[in-house]
């Protein structure tokens, strides 16, 4: 009791205290009739958090609440700080629209508003009040699934991502934004909290207190906070990754999906993100390298002049103590259940489209044109290599065995870069948590972000469409009847990984991997293919 109650006359005290628990009482009961009646009626649903009391909006097939604060807005001294917790609110809160997302360059992988006021998040739950109910063998509690978004850590936000179907598999998905680019991943010592500590991954700071906010609210949605699953997609499966090495993620969550995150596995030190930090804060005008004067910037300013990715990331000693691929050969990661996998060519959407590469998490520019007589030279150019090795690449790739030289490239780029790196994390996953690795197949996958390729072949980002809808995509191809078929495969999948830690379906047996038991990703259902390892020339690469 604080000093003012305890000065109050002891019956003044009483019925002060008996008013307020009163008043709670009414407040918690009509919550929960309104839960009550949302749920039989399809109206508004309204639910009591941790901040206070949220309504959000009825769906087909359940319900969504939207742009839910997880943080504190980082804005003048919370720029470039570990988020802090929201400020409580009065009243109902509107929750039936999505926040903006965080400041970023236009492009096709984000749509609406853009503000730097932007730690929000939103859930998509089938239903509310199951957790009275205990009904179909949830404890009263659905799985949850926590979406990371991608985009290099500088685009995206979890607007853009339509869980209404998945949701409908019967588990509960949360969309998060967190912070990209300069504002979230700049190193810079004038941010650290004490000298040489560290500074930089702001970002995954946000994911972690997103996670925490699951924990706190979900069960609030019918989610369980003991049962979560975290999934991402490129910069976003990279995310994943991170929260499985870093300790400041332990026991955030309970299972992961990876898709296309095996292309970055190598940070980089806090000294050379700090050397970028102290040559981008001349850059944009702050040659005295201040806190002060970074944290009075205009926004603007900041976005503009940051690179187009902020991958692969660095090694801050406090969100990651090393790099990756390090951590996970040597099994110090959160030991739960993963499904792992990739396109069937991540690369040739930049190569054939972009004309450049990721490589080793750096996009690097096709120095010339990819002809026959180039292709050697391009080959040692991009992956850095001497010309003997690329020689030898050259013969185990012949560019006449290919439609194009640059489909010969893309085709070995994406076995160096993206392929065999996964099959490599597969068996360090495998030797120490249940691991299920798939390959997406459908060459014929309608795009969203690009335009279509010529050949045709499924590349980085067309698993997308089939376990969420994406209404802003620039392209909104639509799925034939059997590409819907897999599809409902995939997120019935995806939602049971959520449940059991195993994908395994009613319909399709995922086997746990090894090399002759990777799932391919083909309309109508998933099958699983034996040649993974050699169809990507693995051994030459030496993933084993």
């Amino acid at each position: 009791m604080n000093r003012t109650h305890s000065r109050l006359h002891p019956l003044a005290a009483f019925f002060t205290a008996l008013i307020a628990l009163v008043l709670a009482t009414a407040s918690l009961t009509a919550v929960d009739t309104s839960v009550a009646a949302a749920s039989s009626s399809g109206g508004a649903p309204i639910v009591n958090i941790e901040g206070g009391v949220v309504r959000g909006v009825a769906v087909p097939g359940g319900y969504v609440f939207r742009g839910l604060p997880y943080a504190a807005p980082p804005l003048g001294d919370l720029r470039w700080r570990p988020p802090e917790p929201p400020a409580r609110w009065n009243g109902v809160r509107d929750a039936t629209e999505f926040a903006p997302a965080c400041p970023q360059l236009p492009s096709m992988f984000s749509t609406g508003p853009t503000d730097e006021d932007c730690l929000y998040l939103n859930v998509y739950t089938p239903g509310l009040g199951r957790s009275r109910s205990g009904d179909e063998g949830y404890g009263g509690h659905r799985p949850v699934l926590v979406w990371i978004h991608g985009g290099g850590w500088t685009v995206g936000s979890g607007r853009d991502f339509d869980a209404t179907k998945l949701m409908r598999d019967g588990i509960v998905v949360v969309t998060i934004n967190y912070r990209l680019g300069a504002l979230g991943f700049l190193a810079h010592p004038a941010l650290a909290s004490r000298p040489d500590g560290p500074s930089g991954n702001y970002g995954h700071m946000d994911q972690q207190a997103a996670l925490r906010w699951v924990h706190e609210n979900i069960d609030r949605f019918d989610g369980n906070p003991d049962n979560v699953t975290i999934d991402g997609q490129s910069a976003g499966a990279l995310s994943v990754l991170v929260h499985l090495v870093s300790r400041g993620s332990r026991g955030l969550f309970d299972r992961a999906i990876v898709e296309s995150g095996s292309f970055a596995l190598i940070q980089q030190s806090l000294a050379a993100g700090e050397a970028f930090g102290q040559t981008f804060s001349t850059s944009v005008g702050c040659p005295d390298q201040t806190a002060e004067c970074l944290r009075s910037l205009p926004v603007a300013d900041l976005v503009s002049n940051f690179p187009g990715a902020a991958i692969p990331g660095i090694i801050d000693g406090k969100v990651l103590t090393e790099s990756l691929g390090t951590a996970l050969a040597a099994g110090r990661f959160a030991h739960v259940p993963v499904l792992n996998g990739v396109t069937h060519d991540e690369q040739r959407v930049f190569v054939t489209e972009l004309g450049l590469t990721v490589t080793g998490g750096i996009y690097v520019p096709i120095p010339e044109p990819i002809t026959p007589e180039s292709y050697e030279r391009v080959i040692a150019a991009v992956l850095g290599v001497s010309a003997s090795r690329a020689t030898s690449i050259a013969a185990e790739y012949p560019v006449d065995a290919y439609p194009s030289p640059p489909i010969a490239f893309s085709t070995l780029d994406n076995d160096a870069s993206w392929a065999c790196p996964a099959l490599q994390m597969d068996h360090w996953l495998a030797e120490r948590v249940p691991t299920f690795a798939y390959e997406f197949n459908d060459d014929n996958a309608p795009t969203r972000y690009f335009p279509a390729l010529d050949p045709t072949v499924a590349t980085h980002t067309s698993e997308i469409p089939y376990i969420f809808d994406l209404p802003g995509a620039p392209f909104q191809g639509q799925l034939n009847p059997d590409q819907q078929e897999l599809a409902a495969s995939m997120r019935a999948a995806w939602a049971n990984l959520a449940v059991s830690g195993n994908p395994s379906t009613q319909g399709v047996a995922w086997p746990s991997f090894d090399d002759a038991h990777v799932m391919s990703l083909v309309p109508p259902q998933p099958q699983v293919e034996a040649d993974f390892a050699s169809r990507h020339h693995c051994s030459f690469w030496g993933a084993r």
